[in-house]
């Protein structure tokens, strides 16, 4: 009886320790099999981390004689492509016109505008039956005296300018004469006979042409696509009215309501068209743009269509004079 409880035991023992050993096996197993799924991950998300090594800052890369030959050449060849001239003339000429866009940006809009009253005046007392010869020894009569009076209380006075405008104001006069005619929009046309040729047959109705806004005051005066010249009394630039009807009620009203001495508003000239006006001078004269003129024999700058040399002269300009204006008690 002891004997057999005795192998009993001893079977049981190396059961348990056989069990024990099976065990182990299977966990070390999957222990492994976990280790080399995650390497399988960390390679996959980051291939960098078993990339080779960089060489040492500090190495030094030995090139062949001939690798060496092939770099200066290489170089030899790009340096001889670049367009030298090119560049260099290129070069100049962003400067040259950052200058010139300095220069224009030198000279405030209210500025231009006192050069413009200023010439305007004179031009008011020479008479709108002058000739554009007249007037254009007028305009360079007023550039000379401006600038021999540059220095002294006399130019400062006239227009009421400040001793840094009045040196600005000597420099545009000098180099950028043209460019000042251009921004405060003084254009003297050349004189160019323009003869208007009709070809619409004979008892055809004219299209009425429709004007956004309420209907126009007979004392208007109103003609579409025309541009009457005179001594701006109100700047267009900075001052828009809804509908050529609401400019030219602005113009009777500056005329009944001026003081003694000053200009009296007897035209209007008023932009209806959506994409703008075209005008000679630098401005962009945008949509609703409305001028108020005074002259005592109005004249015109342009009526119906621009001619044909005068396009030629100027590319931008339409077909069709797209201003529209009207002569007050005319």
């Amino acid at each position: 009886m002891a004997r057999g409880v005795a192998r009993a035991v001893s079977f049981g023992r190396r059961a348990t320790t056989g069990w024990c050993s099976y065990r182990r096996v299977t966990v070390a197993v999957c222990i492994g099999n976990l280790v080399a799924v995650l390497l399988v991950l960390r390679s996959l998300t980051a291939p960098a981390s078993f990339a080779p090594t960089a060489p040492n800052r500090g190495e030094v890369v030995q090139y062949t004689e001939e690798q060496i030959r092939w770099v200066e050449e290489s170089i030899r060849i790009r340096r001889e492509a670049e367009p030298v001239e090119l560049v260099l003339a290129v070069k100049k000429l962003r400067k040259k016109l950052a200058q010139e866009v300095k220069r224009r940006e030198e000279l405030s809009l209210v500025l231009k505008q006192k050069v413009y009253y200023d010439i305007a005046r004179g031009l008011h007392e020479l008479g709108d039956n002058s000739s554009l010869a007249q007037q254009r020894e007028v305009v360079e009569s007023w550039r000379v005296e401006k600038l021999k009076n540059s220095a002294s209380t006399r130019n400062q006075s006239s227009l009421d300018l400040s001793s840094e405008e009045t040196r600005m104001l000597k420099q545009a006069l000098e180099f950028n004469w043209h460019m000042l005619l251009e921004d405060i929009g003084l254009w003297i046309p050349d004189e160019v006979t323009h003869t208007v040729h009709d070809d619409k047959p004979e008892n055809e109705p004219e299209e009425e042409e429709i004007v956004a806004g309420p209907p126009l005051s007979p004392q208007c005066n109103a003609e579409l696509h025309t541009d009457y010249d005179g001594a701006a009394v109100r700047w267009g630039l900075t001052h828009h009215k809804e509908s050529a009807a609401d400019c030219c009620q602005a113009c009777l009203d500056q005329a009944k309501n001026a003081k003694p001495g000053e200009l009296k508003c007897n035209i209007w000239v008023y932009c209806p068209s959506e994409f703008g006006c075209f005008s000679p001078d630098k401005y962009e004269h945008k949509h609703q743009e409305c001028w108020l003129k005074q002259a005592d024999h109005p004249k015109l700058n342009f009526k119906d269509k621009y001619s044909e040399p005068y396009r030629d002269a100027h590319p931008t300009a339409p077909v069709v004079v797209p201003w529209m204006s009207g002569v007050i008690g005319a």
